[in-house]
C-alpha cells in the first residue's frame, strides 16, 4: 500500500513539479528520522505534558496526495482558500492544497520534525509552526483540516472552544466522525482511501447561532 500511494503521489505532482521537490525532501526526511516512534524522548514528553495530549493522539497514519485532493476539491478549496492543518505531520494535506492553488499552513507538535520538514516545504510557499492546535489562530481561515477521530474527548473539546473563533462560513474538514456540537453544520461525507484503510471524510461549516 504504501508503494502505491507514493507512486500515485509522485504521478500527481508531475502535474506540479514545484511541488515534487518538496514533497521528496519530506519522504527523505521521513527515512532519516520520525520524531513520532521515539515517544520517550524528553521533547515528545515536554510536548505532550504541556498540551496535555497523549502520545496516540499523533499517530494516525497518512493522507495519499489524491484523497487530499479529492476532499479539498470537494470543500471548495481553490484560489483565494487559506486552508490550516491541525496536526499537519507530513504535509501531504499542505501540498495538497497548494496544488489548488490556495494558501497553505500547518500546524504541529514537535519542534524537531518542524526544523526539519519547514525548509523543505518553504520554497512551496507553505508554512508549518510549531504549536498547540487548540490554541492556533485561526482567523482569516477558510478552511480547516484535522483528523479527529484520533483525538480523546479532552482534546476535542478543547479543539472544538478553538475552532469556534473561526469566522462564519469556515468549512471544517474530518476523518471518520463529524463534529458533533452546536454551531457546526452540514454533516456531509464520502467514503475515501486512507494509508490504514477507507473512512469517512466530513466536511461541515461553522454556523454560529444569531443573537
Amino acid at each position: 500500500m504504501a508503494f502505491i500511494v507514493r507512486f500515485t503521489d509522485v504521478l500527481l505532482l508531475l502535474w506540479r513539479p514545484r511541488l515534487l521537490r518538496p514533497y521528496l525532501g519530506l519522504w527523505w526526511q521521513r527515512l532519516l528520522r520520525t520524531p513520532y516512534s521515539a515517544r520517550r524522548t524528553f521533547e515528545m514528553a515536554r510536548a505532550l505534558k504541556a498540551t496535555g495530549q497523549v502520545f496516540r493522539e499523533l499517530v494516525y497514519g497518512e493522507t495519499p496526495m489524491l484523497t487530499a485532493l479529492l476532499f479539498l476539491k470537494r470543500a471548495g478549496v481553490g484560489p483565494g482558500s487559506r486552508v490550516v492543518d491541525l496536526g499537519a505531520g507530513r504535509g501531504r494535506v499542505l501540498i495538497a492544497a497548494r496544488w489548488l492553488k490556495a494558501e497553505a499552513h500547518g500546524v504541529e507538535l514537535i519542534p524537531d520534525h518542524v526544523a526539519r520538514v519547514a525548509p523543505w516545504l518553504e520554497p512551496a510557499g507553505i508554512t508549518l509552526t510549531v504549536g498547540d492546535m487548540t490554541r492556533e489562530p485561526l482567523m482569516g481561515v477558510t478552511h480547516v483540516f484535522t483528523n479527529w477521530v484520533a483525538f480523546t474527548p479532552e482534546t476535542k473539546e478543547r479543539l472544538i472552544a478553538n475552532l469556534r473563533t473561526c469566522q462564519p462560513g469556515t468549512r471544517i474538514v474530518t476523518v471518520t466522525r463529524p463534529i458533533e456540537a452546536e454551531g457546526f453544520v452540514g454533516h456531509t461525507y464520502r467514503w475515501m482511501l486512507f494509508t490504514w484503510g477507507v473512512e469517512k471524510v466530513w466536511i461541515q461549516e461553522y454556523r454560529p447561532a444569531g443573537p
